[in-house]
């Protein structure tokens, strides 16, 4: 087991707000969730809690992407951030096999407070 790499990102909430007023949060949630993200965001109501969950999933995607790079190039939909079962903490999932290797694993970590999202993934090679 060893480290590929640690990956981080920090999202500022109000400019990620107004990214999504000039695109639209349609074209946004087309572009970044995957299904299971997608049908997870439509059952929220509030714009507030919409925007976290957006701005959730962008700074984890990213911090991913970071770890992994350049071992791995995935895109927005290779990964999902959502909840398994009855456990509050979403994890951190391929929705594909890695080509050339199937033994990887990703943690992550949120952290928001005010204004900002920060987000922290570590990749690991399994046995």
């Amino acid at each position: 087991m060893g480290v590929l790499g640690i990956g981080i990102d920090l999202l500022h909430i109000p400019r990620f707000r107004a990214v999504l007023a000039r695109r639209g949060p349609t074209k946004m949630v087309q572009r970044i969730l995957t299904a299971k993200e997608r049908d997870e965001y439509l059952t929220l109501r509030e714009d507030a809690h919409r925007l976290r969950f957006l701005g959730v999933r962008w700074a984890v995607k990213e911090a991913a992407y970071k770890a992994l790079y350049p071992s791995f190039r995935l895109t927005w939909k290779d990964l999902s951030f959502t909840r398994e079962g009855a456990s509050p903490k979403p994890i951190l999932n391929l929705e594909s096999p890695t080509p050339g290797n199937p033994h990887l694993k990703m943690h992550a970590s949120v952290s928001h407070d005010g204004e900002y999202i920060i987000a922290q993934v570590l990749a690991e090679h399994l046995p």
